[in-house]
């Protein structure tokens, strides 16, 4: 039996205290015989009530193994407590800017026996945060949703960049690592993103696939009448309150996560801008004795070549403190040749709320990097973009036949008939 004075509830907190000293002299490579390990005993002895002696009168190898013991035990206290107290993620990113695998994108459709759970399997598949994933699983119509607004986002993405030197080049390690940076590249994906899931949202909502929202709910409208006539209107007043709770608040300790947010909320933005009120008259003739109206969103391809042009005068920004607050500001950079020696640095206005901002210059995607594939091989126009893309590089010119139909006419009934026209053509693509 060990002994009683050293295992009573009394010394638990002496005990910690002595495991703490001999865990920080083994880290100094000290020994427990030497000079410093006696004076913490010493200094430590109003909490430690066990005296060497009774120590002493444990066989060699039983000591050992307590001092095994109870190292093991608060390393593992320390560990745990250590993990405990970890900062949790400031901010929940999605889509785009997310961590989930974009391999996932063909939406696949389930038996009908697992219809029920097997929009589980789809939120687990999404990689999402806890919180997201709780949203997820309560609305068997939202993992379809977050997966559609995935794959328009990244649809938008590539066709908008379809003629510049980077084309949205989404495959794992290029994506992110470009997250990791504050591009304009990088905005542009926290604004298509955010849009996205906001207008699919609005949008499934509208169709009846969500069992939380149904058509638009704006005081104004008659959903019942709008809902019989077919005209229901687009959700975006649950859509935008479902991404703002699904994305969660985000930091604004430094200025990459307050830019971040900006961007985002650009994105969300630019769609609200976009809703218009669309009527259709009923009654005899088209006399229009009853008028039905709803909101509707615009098509995504148009919010999408709207960020584009954003992308196109994104601003620049750096971080500047407000002296009445003593809080972070973003503030827009300015070249340093651009600035008047005579008048000093000048007083740039604040970006607007509708701008897209960026901290660093993007690098040109000419050659390989961690960020694209480069331009070799990328097929381009020869007239439009073969300059831009190749870098200067020049560019090849390959002739090749293809067969397409052509002269289509449609016959009684019901098909239509082709011929099948061969031409040459041909096809340039940039030097390596």
């Amino acid at each position: 039996m060990l002994h009683n004075d050293y295992w009573t509830p009394s010394n638990t907190e002496g005990q910690l205290m002595n495991v703490k000293i001999r865990l920080a002299l083994l880290l100094m490579g000290g020994a427990q015989n030497s000079s410093l390990y006696k004076k913490c005993r010493t200094y430590n002895k109003g909490f430690y009530t066990a005296t060497q002696e009774k120590r002493n009168d444990l066989p060699w190898s039983r000591s050992k193994m307590l001092d095994g013991q109870l190292l093991l035990g608060w390393l593992s206290f320390t560990v745990i407590v250590y993990l405990f107290n970890l900062p949790g993620p400031t901010t929940a990113y999605f889509g785009l800017t997310g961590n989930e695998p974009l391999s996932i994108l063909p939406l696949s459709s389930q038996p009908e026996e697992n219809v029920g759970r097997a929009h589980y399997k789809l939120c687990d598949r999404l990689k999402l945060e806890k919180k997201q994933r709780r949203m997820c699983r309560r609305d068997p119509g939202v993992a379809e949703t977050l997966m559609e607004a995935i794959s328009m986002s990244a649809l938008e993405c590539q066709y908008q960049f379809r003629f510049e030197r980077w084309n949205c080049t989404l495959e794992g390690r290029y994506r992110a690592n470009l997250l990791k940076r504050g591009f304009k590249e990088t905005a542009f994906l926290y604004a298509v993103s955010s849009a996205g899931l906001t207008h699919a949202m609005a949008k499934a909502c509208s169709a009846g696939r969500m069992e939380r929202c149904t058509c638009d709910e704006a005081p104004d409208l008659e959903n019942r009448k709008a809902w019989q006539w077919g005209g229901c209107g687009d959700n975006l007043k649950y859509s935008n309150k479902f991404v703002k709770d699904f994305l969660g608040k985000r930091s604004n300790k430094d200025l990459r996560a307050r830019v971040d947010m900006h961007n985002t909320n650009v994105g969300m933005k630019v769609i609200k801008a976009g809703v218009e009120t669309t009527c259709k008259c009923h009654g005899v003739s088209g006399s229009c004795t009853v008028q039905t109206c709803w909101r509707q969103l615009s098509p995504f391809h148009e919010i999408g070549k709207q960020l584009k042009q954003r992308y196109e005068t994104s601003l620049k920004v750096g971080s500047s403190t407000n002296e009445a607050t003593g809080e972070g500001e973003i503030s827009q950079a300015r070249p340093q040749q651009q600035q008047n020696p005579s008048t000093g640095p000048s007083n740039d206005p604040i970006p607007r709320t509708t701008d897209l901002l960026h901290i660093e210059d993007s690098p040109s995607f000419c050659r390989p990097s961690k960020y694209s594939p480069g331009t070799s091989a990328r097929k381009c126009y020869k007239d439009k973009n073969c300059d831009a893309i190749c870098c200067g590089r020049g560019h090849n010119t390959q002739s090749r036949v293809v067969t397409r139909p052509c002269q289509c006419q449609v016959r009684w009934c019901c098909y239509v008939e082709c011929k099948q026209c061969t031409q040459r053509e041909e096809v340039y693509t940039c030097k390596g």
